[in-house]
C-alpha cells in the first residue's frame, strides 16, 4: 500500500510554516473526527493519519528528519519515535487540545497550587463611600504555616519527593472514547512533589487555617456593588506557590435622608402648603458636613425638583461630585386649629378658581365629557 504523504494528507505545501500547517490541521481534524462521522470507520482512520502527520510536522526535528528520510525515519528505531507509542491510548490524542488551544494551560502545574480567592462583603455608610476610608476587617483563610516557614515540612533541606501517580508531571490523564482528558493530580493536587516528612502542624501544605486583620484602603465614590481587588491577600498557596487574591464587594447601609442614584443624592422634602404656596426656603445636612439652603419658588408644585451642583457624591476614580436633588412634597395639614380653619375657609370664599390653573383645567374638561 501506498504510504500518503504527510504534507498531502493536511493539504499543505512542504514549505508552508508553522501557523499554516497548524491552521490546517484544525480544519481536517474537524472534517474528520469520527464523532462528526457517526463512528465511520473509514473517518476514524484518516482521522488518526491526520493526528500523526500533524504530530510529526509541528515538531522542528522531527518534521526535518521526515523530509530527509519520509517515514522511514521513525521506523525501527531509525532517528526518531513511534509518535503514538507515546501518546498511548489506541493512538488517539486530545484533539480539543491542539483544536480549541491547551486542554491544560502551560502554568497549570505551577498555578494548581495557588492559593484561592477570597471574598469579603464590606458594609459603608454613605459618608465613608463620600470620603473613602480605610478599614480594618479580619479574615478567616489558610495562610502561610509558621511552623514550617510554608515548606510543609520541618527539615530545611528538601524534603520532597517526585509524585508516583502522575511522575512530577502534576496532571493525569485518562481515555473516554476517543479523547484523552486531562486532570489536575490528585495525589500531589498538581504539585508534582510528595512531601516525605510533612509537618505536623500544615500536615505537609505549608499553610494552615488562621484568623488575621487586615487594613484594607477604600476609595471614595464607591457605591453598592463596587469590586475591589486586594492582590495576593487571598489564601496562601500549598508549598510557598502565589497566594491568591482578596475581593472586597462594597454594600451600602441606608442613610437616614438620602437615596443615592450614581452620583447622585436625593432627598424627599415635605413642605407645608403654604411654603408652597408662598415660597420659602429649607435647609439640608450636607453629605460633607455642611449645609445646603436651597430657596422654593412661589408655587412649587408637589413632585418637583429643586437641583444644588456638586454637593452630591465623590466621583469614583474621577475629580469633582455629582449633585443634590431635593424632590419637593406638598404636605396637606390633618391637624389645625379652629382659627386657622377659619382662616382657610375665608380663603376659600376668595377663590376664584384661577389660582390653581390646573385643577380648573382638569375639571373644565371633565365637565365638557359629562355635556355640561
Amino acid at each position: 500500500m501506498v504510504e500518503q504523504d504527510f504534507y498531502e494528507l493536511l493539504g499543505v505545501p512542504r514549505g508552508a510554516d508553522d501557523a499554516t500547517i497548524k491552521a490546517a490541521y484544525r480544519r481536517m481534524a474537524k472534517e474528520h473526527h469520527p464523532d462528526r462521522k457517526n463512528g465511520c470507520k473509514e473517518s476514524e482512520a484518516r482521522f488518526k493519519a491526520i493526528n500523526e502527520a500533524y504530530d510529526v510536522l509541528k515538531d522542528p526535528q522531527r518534521r526535518a528528519a521526515y523530509d530527509r528520510f519520509g517515514k522511514a525515519a521513525f521506523q525501527n528505531g531509525a532517528g526518531g519515535h513511534d509518535p503514538f507509542a507515546e501518546a498511548g491510548f489506541n493512538g488517539f490524542s486530545d484533539i480539543f487540545s491542539t483544536i480549541f488551544g491547551e486542554f491544560m494551560d502551560p502554568r497549570a502545574q505551577q498555578n494548581a497550587a495557588r492559593g484561592a480567592d477570597l471574598r469579603y462583603d464590606l458594609e459603608l455608610s454613605l459618608e465613608e463611600a463620600f470620603t473613602g476610608v480605610e478599614k480594618t476587617i479580619t479574615v478567616q483563610a489558610m495562610t502561610k504555616c509558621d511552623r514550617c516557614h510554608g515548606r510543609g515540612c520541618m527539615r530545611s533541606d528538601n524534603c520532597a519527593a517526585t509524585c508516583q501517580t502522575c511522575g512530577g508531571m502534576g496532571k493525569v490523564r485518562a481515555q473516554q472514547g476517543f479523547f484523552v482528558v486531562e486532570r489536575g493530580c490528585p495525589t500531589c493536587r498538581g504539585a508534582g512533589e510528595v512531601i516525605t516528612d510533612p509537618c505536623p502542624n500544615c500536615h505537609g501544605e505549608g499553610r494552615a487555617h488562621t484568623q488575621r486583620k487586615l487594613s484594607v484602603k477604600v476609595p471614595a465614590g464607591v457605591d453598592e456593588g463596587t469590586r475591589i481587588r486586594v492582590a495576593g491577600e487571598g489564601e496562601a498557596g500549598i508549598r510557598g506557590a502565589g497566594s491568591g487574591d482578596l475581593y472586597l464587594f462594597v454594600h451600602m447601609k441606608r442613610h437616614a435622608i438620602y437615596a443615592r442614584e450614581g452620583t447622585t443624592l436625593v432627598a424627599d422634602c415635605p413642605v407645608s402648603f403654604t411654603t408652597a404656596a408662598l415660597g420659602g426656603a429649607i435647609s439640608l445636612p450636607g453629605i460633607d458636613g455642611g449645609r445646603v439652603e436651597l430657596k422654593i419658588p412661589a408655587g412649587i408644585q408637589s413632585g418637583e425638583q429643586l437641583r444644588h451642583r456638586g454637593s452630591g457624591m465623590s466621583v469614583l476614580n474621577g475629580r469633582g461630585r455629582g449633585d443634590l436633588v431635593a424632590r419637593i412634597l406638598v404636605e396637606t395639614p390633618t391637624r389645625m386649629s379652629a382659627k386657622q380653619k377659619k382662616l382657610l375657609e375665608e380663603f376659600r370664599g376668595t377663590e376664584t378658581g384661577d389660582e390653581c390653573p390646573a385643577t380648573k383645567s382638569f375639571f373644565g374638561r371633565a365637565r365638557e365629557m359629562f355635556g355640561g
